[in-house]
């Protein structure tokens, strides 16, 4: 199998395309072979010539080095995380062209460290969770981070004994940016995300949630979430709520669960008795006497339009491709088409399958011609894009529900997925 190593110049990455080098050539190098890319995000006058640094690099040690370089206006803010989305799809672009089965990243324990405080200060969850070992990216492949346990002081310490230098990148010290003042109060605090998070917890803990969703919960057209009331007496379960609202990302087409005090609001709204409905996390919570309803609020929806042969996704809730030659539009149904009458005889009350419906995708051709060649089929927004190892079983039962395919198992043994089972 080849591995593709991400390899940006600094100590880290550089230390990990260094280390399994030498393992591979030390053990067996028929079985697996390496291959590098550098993400030039051109957003530094230096990364061009740091990418060729790299490159000559990985030419005095035998693997091949590619360069993919992020083209194109840059966002004025949340430039942090429009630069990671660029980075994971041109390294996967890069793993494809190159023929790679994986992906591996330096990320340490000192970036786990702090992306676990950052979630802590964001109050994210039910408990903040770190990154995981394992991640799959766009369904298509999987990002392994096998440094996760070493720190970079060790990483430096190992490079220098090869008499290997790395760059530095500035933008590390510049406090605009969310990492870096993170980074800085854990020099002053370094306990501060001490005993916070476990990753085989996690993954026991989203194995419970899975095994609520496949116990209870039913999906209807990939509009409606049922649940029955009962589980109510569970409101203060963190199994629970982490399955509750990895539902509630899906229904609202989010790539994030609702912070914590959406959390607080909807445990409040579970507590009463009476019935009604709340909005949370572009969702309606519609409880009845046959059961709690989830369903996408009617607000915000937009109108996508698609040429011939492209593909997006509409909402976030729905992958559309037009299979056409001819434009086509996508919007919400609205009320009393057929779509309602289904989920009326799918046995929901009239008014959810109502409500249900006013968000349901709804395919007009702009010419007139036939929508056969369309496609749309659910998208599982929280998962589909970065689903994290200790997640992957909840979120096949909740694809199953949507009536996707499960994910990809990764490619190597995944002791997380075993503590789940």
């Amino acid at each position: 199998m080849r591995i593709l190593v991400a390899v940006s110049g600094g100590s880290d990455s550089k230390g990990l395309l260094l280390a399994l080098n030498e393992a591979i050539e030390a053990s067996d190098p028929n079985r697996f072979s390496l291959a590098a890319c550098t993400v030039d995000h051109a957003l530094r006058p230096e990364s061009a010539a740091e990418a060729k640094g790299v490159a000559a690099f990985c030419a005095s040690i035998g693997v091949p080095h590619l360069i993919k370089r992020w083209n194109g206006p840059k966002p004025l803010t949340g430039i942090q995380a429009a630069a990671r989305e660029a980075r994971y799809r041109l390294l996967a672009d890069a793993a494809e062209r190159l023929g790679a089965g994986c992906i591996v990243t330096g990320h340490t324990s000192d970036d786990q460290r702090e992306t676990i405080l950052m979630r802590m200060q964001r109050a994210q969850g039910p408990g903040a969770s770190g990154m995981a070992s394992a991640t799959l990216y766009d369904r298509r492949i999987w990002v392994l981070r096998p440094f996760l346990d070493l720190d970079r002081a060790s990483i430096r310490a190992y490079l220098a004994t090869r008499d290997v230098t790395w760059f530095d990148d500035p933008s590390n010290a510049n406090p605009t940016f969310e990492r870096v003042r993170v980074r800085a109060e854990l020099a002053q605090s370094p306990r501060a995300e001490e005993g916070v998070w476990d990753a085989g917890a996690r993954a026991r803990s989203s194995a419970r949630a899975a095994a609520f969703i496949t116990r209870h919960v039913r999906v209807h057209a990939g509009l409606v979430v049922e649940i029955p009331l009962a589980l109510g007496d569970h409101r203060d379960n963190v199994d629970w709520q982490r399955a509750l609202l990895a539902l509630v990302a899906v229904v609202g087409g989010r790539a994030h669960i609702p912070a914590a005090d959406t959390v607080k609001r909807v445990a409040a709204f579970l507590r009463e008795t009476t019935l009604g409905r709340m909005t949370a996390g572009r969702c309606v919570f519609d409880r009845r006497a046959s059961g709690l309803y989830l369903y996408r609020e009617a607000r915000g929806l937009t109108t996508l339009t698609l040429a011939g042969g492209e593909t997006a996704t509409w909402d976030g809730r729905f992958h559309v491709r037009n299979g056409g030659s001819a434009p086509i539009s996508v919007a919400a149904e609205g009320r009393g088409g057929p779509q309602q009458q289904r989920l009326i005889a799918a046995g929901l009350p009239p008014g959810v399958a109502g409500r249900a419906t006013l968000t349901a995708p709804r395919v007009r051709s702009e010419n007139g011609e036939s929508v056969a060649s369309i496609t749309i089929e659910p998208r599982i927004g929280l998962y589909d894009t970065f689903l994290p190892g200790f997640d992957r079983i909840m979120a096949d039962r909740i694809a199953g529900l949507f009536g996707r395919e499960p994910y990809p198992p990764p490619p190597v043994h995944d002791l997380l997925t075993e503590m789940e089972r």
